[in-house]
């Protein structure tokens, strides 16, 4: 069977060097032809075409073709998700691929998108990684990809054919909260089966996809899986062209797609779809852009191994052995989906809880793993905080611009606790409000739970010799909220460096401490993530013409010290401030 293979492939390039394209300068309204798609199974049938017009210049130098389509089970379906892609020919000659219909239209009229605007989806040079599309604080994972396209024609919206995305082994509850952003971004969520072709990883024979064929784009599996599923538009050689529009948009990527075959057809009021299942993998999807994804026949991605362990009160519940893509924009977002999931599989989606997740991962191309070890507690919501949180960071080291990085394994262990091991800062005292240079300040922080738990700790701060007279601000914090100055800082200084990328990451500060901030109302600076409270008025001179070039960067409040508040294995949440005064 190896043998063969390299002649299917020049089998396949002869075939499709025959392949001739209808110009789009030549269509007039009239026009009549066929499409290709599957309905059933994995056989390819025909439909009728009939062209309306052209819309012309509907995005920069972009057509969009209309066309009424009938024939097969469209007069009741219209036009079906999963059909993106659906290759149309007149004359024998290829014109596009479905890619946009009308929502709740009455009739199968289609957007179909010209093959020569698809054909320049893949000549373009490969991307440059993007930097900094996601802040550490940020709480949206979707906000960097591209939200779905939508013309209006004739006072109607004709919108790409949303594309359906099986999620196998994932609970209710995660696609129902991760829904709307997700159809927001072109993507329809359902329930589906765990993918058998992905599952074995065994690559398939390209003689099984023609023109038509439906495919799977596979972005996990194992004991969870995610399909995203189209239409094959156009084969040459051994590169494919697929979907007839973006299905995310990430640019240069790396994507196992596999055969898929159709279980049944649902038609419904407003999109009907086709319900399918992917077979064994045939290729690598290597480019997604606006117009058409672009892959590869014969190639084999390998995935990234992720491991998720469900623990509660130090008894094993269940563990999950997953695979998912290594692409710097999907992967966090499917990690935080995988966790939600393990967490919502077994635990209470009512009532207090806490949850401790542990674990690292492993980054090709970086000189140490990311760190994960934090604990978050609340009265609902939980497992949407414990995901972000855990996926957050991991987003924004991808997407950082450095071209080397790349993810290798990840391996979390959560650990849930019936109760709510949270403590709130109620009050911080300082035992003098008057100190002189050479002094200590005496800080008592108290802590309150539910019960009436009450902690009360205390630290000292010594002020240094020689410290200007005026006030001193102690400000007594959880980790989540001493650590927003830091993004701040981070939003307009991003590191130099993976180490220092690194580095950042697993200096977070963590939930189960208090931090005290001691600092002044005096200017301040940061250089590469460094602070250098209150330098002499030379340094804040040279330091100050650097900050006008981005070099440095300048802060308001001027942090002098830092201090910790160790409670144990508790979440510790909110702020308080007081001000000590420094006399002479």
């Amino acid at each position: 069977m190896p043998r063969l293979i390299p002649l299917l492939f020049l089998l396949a390039a002869g075939l499709c060097a025959q392949t001739a394209f209808f110009p789009l300068r030549d269509l007039k309204p009239g026009m009549t032809g066929v499409g290709k798609t599957v309905f059933t199974g994995d056989r390819v049938e025909e439909f009728r075409v009939e062209i309306l017009g052209v819309l012309e210049n509907v995005g920069p130098k972009q057509s969009l073709i209309l066309a009424r389509l009938s024939g097969g089970p469209l007069e009741r379906t219209s036009v079906l998700q999963g059909m993106s892609g659906s290759p149309v020919y007149i004359d024998g000659k290829l014109v596009g691929a479905v890619a946009m219909a009308f929502p709740w239209a009455k009739e199968p009229v289609a957007g179909i998108r010209p093959i020569e605007e698809m054909i320049r989806a893949g000549a373009g040079p490969p991307d440059r990684p993007r930097r900094a599309a996601v802040q550490l604080g940020d709480t949206d994972l979707t906000r960097p990809l591209a939200p779905a396209e939508e013309i209006l024609a004739g006072g109607l919206k004709l919108a790409e054919v949303a594309t359906p995305v099986s999620f196998g082994g994932f609970t209710t509850a995660t696609l129902e909260h991760f829904a709307p952003r997700l159809r927001a971004l072109g993507l329809e969520p359902r329930q589906g089966m765990r993918a058998g072709g992905s599952r074995g990883q065994q690559m398939g024979s390209p003689a099984a996809l023609q023109p038509g064929s439906m495919i799977s784009v596979q972005l996990m599996a194992g004991d969870m899986s995610i399909g995203a599923d189209g239409t094959v538009t156009h084969i040459d050689g051994n590169r494919i062209y697929a979907f007839g529009h973006r299905f995310l948009s990430v640019g240069t990527t790396a994507l196992p797609f596999a055969r898929a075959e159709v279980i049944a057809l649902l038609p419904t009021l407003s999109t009907s779809f086709k319900i399918s299942t992917a077979k064994e993998l045939m290729g690598t999807i290597s480019q997604d852009r606006n117009t058409a994804v672009v892959g590869e026949l014969g190639r084999k991605t390998p995935m990234v191994p992720m491991t998720i362990t469900m623990s509660r009160n130090g008894r094993k519940l269940e563990s999950y052995d997953i695979r998912m893509v290594d692409d710097r924009f999907l992967a966090p977002l499917l990690m935080q989906m995988a966790v939600f999931s393990t967490i919502d599989a077994t635990e209470r989606t009512v009532g207090a809880g806490s949850l401790r997740v542990t674990g690292e991962i492993e980054l090709q191309g970086a000189p140490a793993p990311i760190k994960v070890d934090n604990m978050y507690a609340a009265d609902n919501g939980s497992a949407l905080l414990a995901s972000l949180s855990t996926a957050v960071p991991l987003a924004w080291v991808l997407q950082s611009g450095f071209d080397t990085l790349g993810l290798r394994r990840v391996a979390l262990d959560i650990e849930s606790f019936g109760e709510k091991k949270q403590l709130q800062i109620d009050q911080v005292t300082a035992a003098r409000r008057q100190v002189r240079p050479g002094e200590k300040v005496e800080l008592y922080t108290v802590l309150v739970g539910d019960n009436g738990a009450e902690v009360t700790r205390k630290v000292e701060y010594q002020v240094p010799v020689g410290a200007r007279p005026g006030p001193l601000y102690f400000t007594v914090a959880d980790g989540a909220t001493a650590n927003v100055q830091d993004y701040r800082l981070l939003a307009g200084n991003a590191p130099k460096s993976v180490e220092r990328l690194i580095d950042t990451v697993n200096n977070m500060r963590a939930n189960t401490k208090a931090y005290v901030r001691v600092w002044r109302a005096d200017p301040a600076f940061q250089l590469e993530g460094a602070d250098l409270p209150d330098p002499p008025p030379s340094a804040a001179l040279i330091l100050g013409g650097q900050a006008s070039a981005g070099a440095v960067q300048q802060t308001r409040n001027a942090k002098v010290a830092e201090l910790e508040i160790a409670v144990g294995d508790m979440v510790i949440s909110g702020s308080k401030t007081i001000q000590v005064e420094v006399k002479e």
